[in-house]
């Protein structure tokens, strides 16, 4: 019976050393406004789609992206609560603590980022593209699970039509939530197709523009355009009720 016992324990901790090991969730922080912001490392990976994904642009060509420095995300877009907070002058509708601010223009996220920064004392700003995209693929292909597309994000199949509470999808490897689906995000870069070059190393997209990028889908969105690659125009001063944001906190 002894033997059994050894044998029986010998196959175990021979099955557990071949398991692949699961890498440690990032490192989450709070802020004063109750904001979860996770730690990404940098890295590499590659921007854009592959040629016949569904709905692909032409203009999402793949391209290599190196992220030099590590920085802050928040884990979930910002809510209204915390919105109302800083902006308690600018009002956006409807009314939940918990749902994503929206209906409001890229200058106004601008903004909220600003007064962010002045209470926390430390550098907060949209996330560029990028990092966007960097952060939505935690580190695969797609952001996604075993359970698909509704596990992760409200959208047009799920939603009913409307925004929901903030974190109520199941997060992604990174811990972060509703990437996809909910409320697009507005992100810092000015809209234009990508530069033409073999690898780019911290792209903030150009220097002005009166477009910016927007990425994620909504809670509008059908099933192809919920994808990390999809990007779209939007001019700052629209604002949308499918349309918030998530913040970056830049690490000194």
């Amino acid at each position: 019976m002894g033997r059994v016992r050894l044998a029986a324990l010998a196959a175990v901790a021979a099955s557990t050393a071949l398991a692949p090991a699961q890498p440690p969730a990032p490192p989450v922080s709070v802020n004063s406004l109750g904001m979860r912001m996770v730690l990404l490392p940098a890295g590499r990976f590659t921007m854009g789609s592959p040629a016949g994904a569904p709905m692909r642009q032409e203009e999402e060509w793949p391209h290599p992206v190196r992220l030099t420095k590590p920085f802050r995300i928040s884990a979930t877009e910002v809510t209204q609560a915390q919105w109302r907070a800083l902006m308690p002058a600018r009002v956006v509708p409807p009314a939940g603590d918990d749902l994503p601010a929206a209906s409001l223009g890229w200058t106004d996220a601008v903004e909220f980022c600003r007064k962010l920064s002045e209470k926390e004392r430390s550098v907060y700003r949209l996330p560029t593209e990028a990092e966007w995209e960097y952060a939505c693929r935690a580190g695969a292909d797609e952001s996604t699970t075993a359970d698909g597309l509704d596990a992760i994000a409200w959208y047009a199949d799920d939603s009913g039509g409307a925004a929901h509470a903030v974190g109520t999808k199941r997060p992604s490897a990174w811990g972060l939530f509703d990437m996809l689906g909910n409320v697009a995000e507005w992100t810092g870069d000015a809209y234009a197709a990508y530069p033409q070059e073999a690898e780019r190393t911290d792209p903030a997209g150009p220097a002005s523009g009166t477009s910016r990028v927007v990425r994620g889908g909504s809670f509008r969105s059908f099933r192809p355009a919920l994808r990390c690659a999809a990007r779209t125009g939007t001019p700052e001063s629209y604002q949308l009720a499918h349309v918030g944001f998530r913040v970056v906190q830049r690490l000194d």
